[in-house]
């Protein structure tokens, strides 16, 4: 049977929809905004007739109707921690996302715009593994501070996607294997997969794991204390050192690696030593997440934008190609693996999940008093 599938995902600066018909990509569309676009509205939660109206129209212009359509499923942010699966849309999920409390994105309105959709046509609408899923083993969540605990923040999507995608190539279940998977973009997140969870992984959010191109990654903690302290940075440009312009356009000025690797082949030596650290930082986490894993690796799978480049994952092998094959699945899957998701669900493959509204986990139980 086939099964017509829109796919929804609001970013920051673009609102990217897709209709897929099982495996095949009938439409795919990505609108971006400006920020005098975007400007006009006070709070994200006012760009939702604007962003639904993108798609319907986009919807019209390439003849797809949306009573065609089996399902609606998003990239939906503003949720509290969750396990990982598919799940419909309902009106703790709403609130949640609606309310803002929790996440302030546009990815807020992922839910909002295919419940609308839903409402319209009666058909089933889903998220599929949230930004917000968090399946942590205990262990990885201590950190050298009491009170600052590691979060699950990484580009779970994809890297679900990816690794169900490299199971099957083995002619296995992606919950009988042992991954680490390298979503490596603009950010930057690295997970140790061990039988269908994500055990442990940096946090995109809050600059730990490898610089990225624009991300910082982990830097030694007390010259940061001096820099935020020293009068000549605010706050703001702090978080952007960390979560905007750190990483590569903080040491060569732009993220764009095609860029960089072309000065490098143009005789630029300090971008490529640059380069080469931005791929041995990723190496040695690669290595760290073996040992999550207690060297049982079946496979380091490569993916994101950056892993079209032939050179920087050479460069990652040299360091790290020891421990396990490498399958690299260049670009992200995010539409995919929505429409795929959604499938299974329709289909029984994978049972759908209720959201409840708590949180898989906030604190540690049984941590003693100080």
């Amino acid at each position: 049977m086939n099964y017509r599938i829109l796919t929804v995902s609001p970013g920051s600066t673009s609102t990217k929809f897709a209709v897929i018909e099982n495996e095949t990509v009938l439409l795919r569309k990505t609108v971006t905004h400006s920020k005098e676009e975007l400007n006009r509205f006070s709070k994200v939660n006012d760009q939702l007739p604007f962003r639904t109206d993108l798609i319907l129209e986009g919807l019209r212009d390439a003849g797809c109707e949306l009573s065609t359509m089996d399902a609606f499923s998003a990239y939906s942010g503003g949720l509290v921690s969750t396990p990982s699966g598919i799940f419909p849309v309902n009106e703790q999920m709403l609130a949640d996302c609606t309310s803002g409390r929790l996440f302030e994105h546009p990815a807020i309105l992922g839910a909002q715009i295919i419940h609308q959709f839903s409402m319209q046509t009666g058909k089933p609408c889903f998220l599929v593994n949230p930004p917000d899923t968090d399946e942590f083993q205990e262990v990885s969540r201590i950190s050298g501070i009491r009170g600052i605990y590691r979060e699950s923040h990484v580009h779970v999507l994809n890297q679900k996607e990816v690794a169900i995608r490299a199971a099957k190539s083995l002619g296995r279940s992606y919950e009988n294997c042992n991954f680490i998977v390298c979503h490596v973009g603009g950010g930057l997140s690295i997970a140790a997969h061990r039988r269908g969870k994500m055990v442990d992984a940096n946090d995109v959010l809050n600059g730990d794991g490898p610089m990225a191109p624009n991300r910082s990654g982990y830097v030694p903690v007390m010259p940061i204390i001096k820099m935020c302290f020293d009068g000549q940075h605010t706050e703001q440009e702090m978080r952007d050192l960390v979560a905007r312009t750190g990483g590569l356009i903080s040491l060569l000025g732009t993220d764009d690696t095609r860029e960089i690797v072309q000065r490098i082949e143009a005789g630029d030596v300090w971008a490529k030593l640059v380069y080469d650290a931005f791929a041995y930082q990723l190496a040695k986490y690669i290595g760290s997440y073996a040992c999550t894993l207690q060297g049982n690796v079946d496979a380091v799978v490569m993916t994101g934008g950056v892993s079209n480049d032939s050179y920087f994952i050479s460069k990652v092998k040299e360091s790290a190609g020891w421990i396990a094959p490498f399958i690299v699945y260049g670009g992200d899957f995010e539409m995919e693996a929505l429409a795929s998701g959604a499938i299974r669900g329709l289909t029984g493959e994978e049972m759908p999940k209720t959201y409840t509204g708590v949180p898989v986990w906030e604190k540690f139980d049984f941590e003693p008093g100080i």
